[in-house]
């Protein structure tokens, strides 16, 4: 059964759009239990992990922001915002909340999040800022053929999703990497200066595939 999984992610890699999005967005323009967008990788294991985004929403609620699962684990590697002022992050169906964190709506965040399989401690950076190390789970890394989706978070192997846990907003410039970042590399990420581009998901070659009412547009930026 792992095998024909990963045969079929595999396969849906083979038959994904694959663009370079720079100064584009992923718009999630309505509330919705089926729009999302799915990254393909053939990348099966993490013994570590590191992801970066930025995002763009007035929602107030519980939203889902990355959701990556895999058969054995539908909260493999899981971003959720709670509320206000509270990120969840889950890995291996480990679970742990970063807490007096500060999102304005209407205005662009910038987040990233790390993770280590061996010590199982996890750390996010908000807007240029990092947060206390927490314990999330040790000793086993990521494995299985992963599904990965943007806009609805996953309670079963690439489903089970709920209108209410669905963002609305826009997100961009998203990145994964197979080893966790150093906090140098993570400031450029966030200043959009000279980093270096994820190796798992990268948003200048980001193979993906859309369901549902999600559209790709120009970021509106204004120089001066």
């Amino acid at each position: 059964m792992e095998k024909f999984l990963l045969l079929m992610v595999m396969f849906a890699t083979c038959c994904a759009v694959h663009q370079d999005l720079s100064g584009k967005v992923f718009i999630f323009p309505k509330e919705t239990e089926r729009a999302h967008v799915k990254l393909l990788t053939s990348k099966t294991e993490f013994k570590s992990v590191t992801v970066c985004l930025r995002f763009f929403t007035d929602l107030s609620r519980t939203y889902g922001l990355f959701s990556l699962a895999t058969p054995g684990h539908s909260n493999d590697l899981t971003l959720m915002k709670i509320n206000s002022d509270v990120i969840r992050v889950h890995a291996r169906n480990g679970v742990n909340d970063f807490l007096g964190l500060s999102f304005p709506r209407n205005t662009w965040h910038s987040m990233c999040v790390t993770w280590g399989s061996e010590s199982g401690l996890a750390q996010l950076w908000v807007d240029g800022k990092p947060t206390v190390k927490r314990f999330i789970h040790s000793g086993q890394p990521i494995s299985g053929a992963p599904i990965t989706t943007l806009g609805q978070e996953q309670d079963s192997y690439g489903g089970a999703f709920s209108a209410q846990q669905s963002f609305l907003g826009m997100l961009s410039e998203v990145h994964t990497w197979d080893y966790i970042l150093s906090g140098c590399e993570i400031r450029r990420y966030m200043e959009d200066y000279n980093f270096t581009p994820g190796n798992v998901f990268n948003w200048r070659a980001l193979e993906f595939n859309i369901t549902g009412q999600v559209l790709v547009e120009d970021k509106q930026e204004c120089s001066d």
